[in-house]
């Protein structure tokens, strides 16, 4: 939506459909919201709107503290281009900045630091370091508002370079200090305390309908033992898994909803579904966040992949059946390519046997999935090792901003990688929307969502053409 008057008047109706998407800030106010605000709307002479939240605060308007815009969903945008500023985005949504500066990230998308700066700039409003900025805000009141570490720690965990910059990124974004936030939320640092190991709790919210069933399903038939478990009944079932991240290891929870759908033929504003992290790092937050938002599929965009593939007289009965059906992911590229190459029984084996076990069990779950190089040097033959082997060294990229093209094109130079798996990993690894299986006859009607086009015909059990 890229019209203006469109935009205000999806303000003015309130439309949560474009929460993500776009964000308005009110120059009478110097307040930016998301466009569902429940706040009466303001006059369009005095709308201004912005690409990214980071664009809005870097033109000086503070979060609505109602609508919190900060918690939005990301944008389906960057998920489905596969250019410099969608790759970007995938990037710096996953802490790379934060990790690596904004050298580090140039280095990944093969370009200058001083031509991404340009171009983000340009077309976003804001650079890498203001986005990240944006981020490391959100991260920070998270941990303020759901733990009890003090603020200093909360100040270096959040990626701020001192705690002077960390308090005046607060106070110009919530129009708070740290302590106000934390304040806010009601709950006092000792009854924080009082939950010692209980992890810090989120929502992780998505658009639209969700159709949590089919992917809880699916994460159930593929759960590696050791690694990922799915307990309880169907609408009420707990996904756990271990998580490899930058700074240290994670226990992920996530919790199935029984009514994320909405009514069939009704608009949907979205929903969340409630998650659980235990980080032996908190710095990890941001990182373990977005990759549980990847595997869950949370950024897409139901009301955009409905009405396309809802047009077509094949897909129409599938998507009133399914409305806001998601196409999972990954949260490491090697566990999809371990499953499609060897099996989730063998895969078990391999997390036995290579894994790094936790220091502590939770539950079933005891392993980490195992490294790239570990597994590279302890099986060297055969395609799983072939692939290992170039994920170590960098000779195949899978990260969430590689060029999709490019990966595709180095998978198949590896002995024995078969189009099928390729093609699955473009899907789960890369989170490419728009994959036709190697040898089906998809109409190009169904672009760009022909990832979704097969998912719903696989979770129906029907023929892909």
């Amino acid at each position: 939506m890229k019209d203006e008057d469109s935009r205000y008047e999806a303000v003015r109706s309130r439309d949560a459909r474009f929460d993500g998407v776009f964000f308005f800030a009110v120059e009478t106010t110097g307040i930016y919201c998301r466009p569902s605000c429940p706040a009466v709307p303001p006059k369009r002479h005095n709308v201004r709107f912005f690409a990214t939240a980071a664009a809005a605060q870097g033109s000086g308007f503070r979060a609505c503290r109602r609508c919190r815009p900060d918690t939005v969903p990301g944008s389906a945008e960057w998920n489905v281009r596969a250019d410099v500023t969608g790759r970007a985005m995938r990037l710096i949504a996953d802490g790379v900045v934060d990790r690596e500066g904004v050298a580090g990230l140039a280095a990944r998308l093969g370009y200058s630091a001083r031509q991404v700066q340009r171009q983000l700039t340009a077309e976003l409003g804001a650079g890498p370091v203001a986005l990240a900025r944006t981020q490391r805000a959100h991260t920070a009141r998270v941990l303020l508002q759901t733990t009890g570490l003090p603020v200093t720690e909360i100040a270096f965990a959040s990626g701020f370079n001192s705690v002077r910059q960390f308090n005046d990124t607060i106070r110009e974004v919530y129009a708070a200090t740290p302590t106000e936030l934390r304040a806010a939320t009601g709950r006092d640092r000792a009854a924080r305390r009082a939950e010692p190991g209980a992890g810090i709790p989120l929502r992780l919210a998505h658009r639209g309908p969700y159709q949590a069933a089919a992917l809880f399903d699916q994460l159930a038939r593929e759960a590696v033992p050791g690694v990922e478990e799915v307990t309880g009944a169907p609408g009420a079932r707990a996904y756990r898994r271990t998580l490899r991240l930058p700074y240290g290891t994670g226990i992920a929870a996530v919790r199935e909803r029984a009514h994320c759908a909405g009514p069939r033929g009704g608009t949907h504003p979205g929903g969340w579904l409630e998650a659980r992290l235990r980080l032996t790092d908190p710095r990890d937050l941001t990182t373990a966040v977005q990759r549980l938002r990847r595997l869950f599929d949370l950024d897409a965009d139901p009301y955009a992949v409905d009405e396309r593939l809802g047009g077509d007289p094949r897909l129409a009965p599938l998507v009133v059946a399914r409305p806001g059906l998601r196409s999972p992911g990954a949260v490491d590229p090697l566990e999809p390519a371990v499953r499609a190459l060897a099996g989730t029984e063998r895969a078990g084996e391999l997390v036995r046997r290579y894994g790094k076990p936790l220091d502590a069990p939770h539950g079933a779950l005891t392993h980490l999935f195992p490294e790239p190089a570990v597994l590279a040097e302890a099986e060297p033959g055969g395609p799983l090792g072939a692939l290992a082997t170039a994920l170590a060294d960098g000779t195949v990229r899978l990260d969430p901003g590689a060029d999709r093209h490019t990966a595709e094109q180095a998978l198949l130079a590896l002995p024995g990688m078969d189009p099928d798996t390729v093609a699955t990993l473009r899907v789960r690894a890369l989170g490419d929307p728009d994959v036709a299986p190697p040898g089906a006859c998809l109409p190009d009607t169904w672009r760009p969502w022909r990832s979704y086009a097969v998912r719903h015909l696989r979770v129906a059990g029907e023929r892909i053409p």
